[in-house]
């Protein structure tokens, strides 16, 4: 199917004077209307013209054409229905969406009754609109191209082995005086945006040029693997390509296509089948990754006996990787040097992508040392970004916190992996999303929960995550009361934490003396959602030491798919100390030097009990302290109270606990 538009001048002597008049005017367009209704009815929608505009002495045409030898003859009929002679005209090829707004403005204008039941009368419809929403698909127009501009193009492509011997069968049979039918579809593989894009232009050139293409128009539609679609689609837009070409390009990711092929099975049979059913009036170009056979297999064999031609990208090497360079360096206008051929390795084997990586680190260097020297010690934006530290208060709050080595090292890492994908993209390092599910292991009071909260804002103040909530749950909010309700319970949960972090405390309690109930099935579909939502939750499973390893024993895949194990330490007397001047300084509180020692003594006793609560005894402390202090200063005389008295916790103010009656139970080896 073929979109046009045609204008012209018009040879009517008074048509501009006409059309200064409203009511002449009004009833030109009405006669226009009705004769472009008869040329159309007889047509029997192989074929429909219609006026787009005609002001002042300029006079434009659509047309939609299904099958015509001659759009010429065509048009000139249609021009001698409606009384209209024109001379200096243009003929042009136009997309759909160009054609869509035309019909649109014909139908304002009064010379076709409805746009919409001119597009459902060609299935066109079902391309605008509500309909097309689940798909995402463009047009072009090929330029016009001869032979040696066309072998001229393709040398530039590291697919020389493929590709000309390709250019030269499509030349050897000549050019036939009508398409008449496909005898091979094609498959570009590569990794490269413009290598694929460029073989597709040159591809389809060539295919025009010597009437294997009707059209000039192709369609070009992404897709990745378990993506969703309409076949009514997919079949409308192939049929809406009759005469020209469609590329699909397959979005799959090359390091992972493997494990997730089977996911776009369906897609795949269902866009195969639709191709089969037009593969003698539309010429297909597969687009894939460079090693995307899982995929590849899956399209083989639902691709029938139709013939592929596969084109695929090579590596190269040498004074191919040189002569590679020097084209992209002859594109630029720039002498080449020692330096940039000094970056290939030898024996090694280049991809396009590898090269313009080199290609492009080589030419910004040498435009800031050679062709502009003044700009040498301007530092470039990737090192600054490199230099730059982690963004947002909470990352500074977590720096301030005492201890927390292995948490600060853990999230530290995880924010250096994000950024050197970023920067070294273009070098080579492949873009992913590691799992980022944890375990916390550490006694009670050793920050575990704050670490989370702080975690979870750090993630979303440096785009690791959208949301950066921590919603925190344990066994009751995850455990059904009955058979059947703990899975919905879960899901749900984790469709609340998307694009946020999953706290789990004391997440064994999920199966503690519980085993073969309801703790089972929850473990499973924790993992299973872990699974499902690895790219946009965090889970953290946070408890005592002891009692996580059992936990992560009970479920074989659950260990597998948890990335960071971070322990939480107690806390030594020093840190205890330095916590308590934290805290102290956070409420405008210092204390006096015999107080701090008592605090130290109090301290360094208080780590040896079985429950000792760490940073939160620290807290507790200083609570009473304060409490002490305030019962303090009502004691004495009001107006001698100043302001360092206020701000001071004395020796007095510090509580020492009372002796404990709980037998020590005996312990073998040694304790901190």
């Amino acid at each position: 199917m073929q979109f046009y538009k045609f204008e012209g001048i018009t040879d009517a002597e008074k048509w501009s004077e006409e059309n200064d008049s409203r009511r002449i005017m009004r009833e030109k367009v009405r006669k226009i209307s009705m004769k472009t209704n008869d040329f159309n009815q007889l047509q029997q929608h192989r074929a429909y013209l219609f006026v787009n505009n005609a002001s002042e002495s300029t006079v434009t045409v659509g047309a939609i054409v299904k099958n015509c030898s001659n759009i010429i003859d065509l048009i000139s009929e249609y021009l001698r229905t409606i009384e209209i002679e024109l001379k200096e005209t243009c003929l042009d090829e136009i997309t759909f969406s160009s054609l869509r707004n035309m019909i649109s403005c014909a139908s304002r204008n009064d010379y076709i009754r409805d746009d919409d039941e001119v597009l459902e009368q060609f299935d066109l419809d079902k391309l605008d609109g509500r309909y097309s929403r689940g798909i995402t698909y463009g047009e072009r127009i090929l330029d016009a191209c001869d032979k040696e501009s066309i072998y001229e193009d393709a040398g530039r492509f590291l697919a020389k082995d493929t590709f000309i011997p390709e250019l030269n069968r499509i030349y050897a049979g000549g050019a036939k005086q009508n398409a008449i039918g496909h005898p091979v579809h094609y498959m570009i593989q590569t990794d490269d945006r413009e290598t694929r894009k460029g073989m597709c232009r040159i591809l389809l050139q060539a295919l025009y040029a010597n009437n294997r293409l009707h059209s000039k128009r192709y369609c070009f539609l992404d897709f990745s693997p378990g993506e969703s679609f309409s076949c009514m689609i997919y079949d409308c837009l192939y049929k809406s390509a009759v005469g020209g070409a469609v590329v699909v390009r397959y979005l799959a990711n090359d390091d992972t296509e493997d494990d997730y092929a089977d996911c776009g099975r369906d897609t795949i049979e269902i866009l195969c089948e639709v191709m089969k059913k037009y593969r003698h009036q539309v010429l297909t170009v597969f687009c894939l990754p460079r090693e995307c056979t899982a995929s590849k297999d899956i399209f083989y064999e639902n691709l029938g006996n139709t013939s592929i031609v596969e084109l695929k990208e090579q590596f190269v090497s040498g004074e191919c990787a040189k002569a590679f360079l020097k084209g992209l360096a002859k594109d630029r206008k720039i002498r080449t040097d020692k330096k940039l051929f000094e970056r290939l390795e030898d024996e090694k084997g280049y991809l396009a992508p590898d090269l313009h990586n080199i290609f492009d680190d080589w030419y910004n260097n040498k435009l800031k040392t050679v062709v502009y020297p003044q700009y040498r010690d301007v530092a470039t934006a990737k090192r600054e970004v490199i230099k730059a530290a982690p963004k947002g208060s909470a990352y500074d709050e977590l720096s301030r916190m005492i201890g927390l080595d292995e948490a600060k090292k853990m999230i530290n890492q995880a924010l250096n992996y994000h950024k050197a994908q970023k920067l070294f993209a273009e070098k080579g390092m492949k873009n992913d999303h590691p799992s980022m599910h944890m375990i916390f292991t550490g006694n009670p009071g050793t920050a575990k929960t704050t670490v989370a909260r702080l975690f979870a804002r750090i993630m979303k103040e440096n785009n690791l995550l959208s949301k950066g909530n921590l919603i925190e749950v344990g066994r009751g909010d995850l455990v059904g009361k009955y058979v059947g309700w703990t899975a919905p319970t879960i899901q749900k949960k984790f469709k609340e934490a998307q694009g946020s972090v999953l706290f789990i405390d004391e997440a064994y309690s999920l199966v503690d003396d519980r085993d073969g109930s309801f703790g089972d099935e929850a473990i499973n579909t924790i993992v299973q959602e872990m699974e499902n939502h690895r790219n946009d939750v965090v889970v953290i499973f946070a408890g005592y030491p002891d009692k996580m390893e059992s936990f992560l024993q009970k479920n074989p895949g659950l260990r597998s798919r948890i990335a960071y194990h971070v322990p939480f330490s107690d806390y030594d007397t020093e840190s205890l100390c330095e916590i308590a001047k934290l805290i102290a300084k956070q409420k405008g509180l210092k204390f006096t030097k015999e107080a701090f020692e008592k605090l130290y003594g109090l301290f360094d006793t208080a780590r040896t009990e079985s429950d000792f609560g760490n940073g939160r005894y620290v807290r507790n402390v200083i609570e009473k302290a304060k409490m002490a202090q305030a019962t303090r200063l009502l004691t004495m005389d009001f107006d001698s109270v100043g302001s360092e008295d206020i701000t001071t916790i004395a020796s007095g103010d510090i509580e020492l606990p009372k002796a404990s009656t709980k037998p020590k139970t005996k312990q073998i080896g040694f304790c901190a």
